[in-house]
């Protein structure tokens, strides 16, 4: 597999093709998510699951939450599964995926299992403390809720990552010492660098510096390795690791536990307000939960373009380490045309779809930004 390393500005046919086709998609799942909702609420539906659970549940108030999870869950994807397996087909159409369908199903399947251990903890956790605290219940719940963001992301690369992928030791000593060498530049320790199997499942290359405190490490995609000098690699990483000098993730939680305090506020004037209006017998009736999600689901929406504006700020900042911690701009430039070439990347969109769907700054603005970067040091009296 090759990739153009020149700075091509024009996005092809089929990166715009592609790209089109992923944002339509992730519209209607939206769409199919928020209809499904106003349905459960608006026809009484989600109060005869609740029946249904409480009648499978007998007497225990938290099996009977389970049971609504899980059958709200099961009924939301069937209703989005045709989607799921039209973006698997989608992949393949475009020469993007080496993955099986019976693999594809098995992932969907953990996918689902561990979406519903997930649900099914914040909303026992939800409903329980609103039984035991209505007046400050959302107050509590945010609290915990953070916590537990907290807690998985730090889990996630040594629990959760490994449930959908395997990941070994990096064999290359002489780039793992080169890129350890790198972190500790930055100030932050990692516990090694793994190797990555991306390519039993996505011909897309990729690179992290994963996890919080004792489980922080890097991992490379083999697709990356493979293709990708140690130069461009190093060029990647130091992209990760300013995420790590600028705090982006202490900030990035500060942002989340603000916003989130905001919006369990929100959730719990609007339930409250339901209640009032007996849309729901008693504020713990968990027939709510559609309520919940549907009400977040729009916030979340709402807010995408600020969120995004953010994200691209602080990768935009993690550009700039890149560029000023490695010794030449052009493996930077390269492995950011690599990178849009191999995952067909748009590298100039139109502003109203960088704004709405990216959270990183097109390829093409991240490539000139550092030409003239590079630029600035050779003339920096011009």
């Amino acid at each position: 597999m090759t990739f153009s390393a020149s700075a091509q500005t024009n996005d092809t046919p089929e990166v715009r093709e592609y790209n089109r086709i992923k944002r339509r998609l992730t519209i209607a799942d939206l769409l199919i998510n928020v209809v499904f909702l106003v349905v459960l609420l608006a026809t009484g539906w989600s109060a005869t699951l609740r029946d249904w659970a409480y009648g499978a549940a007998g007497q225990s108030y938290s099996l009977a939450v389970f049971f609504y999870v899980a059958m709200l869950l099961v009924i939301s994807k069937a209703l989005g599964f045709g989607l799921d397996y039209y973006s698997f087909r989608l992949e393949h159409q475009f020469n993007l995926s080496n993955q099986k369908l019976k693999s594809w199903l098995w992932d969907e399947t953990k996918g689902w299992l561990v979406g519903l251990v997930i649900a099914t903890i914040l909303v026992e956790m939800i409903y329980n403390v609103i039984r035991l605290e209505p007046g400050v219940w959302w107050l509590i719940v945010w609290v915990v809720y953070n916590a537990l963001a907290i807690f998985f992301a730090q889990i996630a690369p040594v629990v959760l990552f490994p449930l959908f992928y395997k990941f070994t030791p990096l064999e290359n000593d002489e780039l793992s010492k080169r890129l350890i060498k790198l972190s500790e530049k930055a100030g932050t320790r990692v516990r090694g660098v793994y190797e990555w199997k991306l390519s039993e499942k996505s011909k897309k290359a990729n690179a992290a510096l994963a996890g919080l405190g004792a489980t922080r490490r890097i991992i490379l995609a083999d697709t990356l390795i493979e293709n990708y000098t140690s130069d461009e690699i190093e060029a990647v990483l130091a992209h990760e690791l300013g995420h790590h000098v600028h705090k982006h993730i202490l900030k990035s939680i500060a942002l989340q536990i603000g916003v989130s305090l905001i919006g369990f506020w929100v959730v719990a004037q609007a339930l409250n307000f339901a209640v009032e209006k007996e849309f729901f017998p008693m504020l713990h009736d968990f027939a709510s939960v559609p309520l919940l999600v549907l009400l977040t689901t729009v916030m979340s929406f709402l807010l995408m373009p600020i969120m995004n504006a953010y994200s691209r700020q602080k990768e935009r900042e993690a550009d700039r380490y890149s560029l000023e911690s490695i010794p030449a701009v052009g493996p930077f430039i390269s492995s950011m045309n690599k990178l849009a070439d191999q995952n067909l990347a748009e590298r100039n969109p139109s502003r109203f779809v960088e704004i709405w769907f990216h959270s990183h700054p097109p390829i093409g603005k991240r490539i000139a930004a550092a030409q003239d970067f590079q630029s600035s040091v050779a003339n920096p009296n011009s």
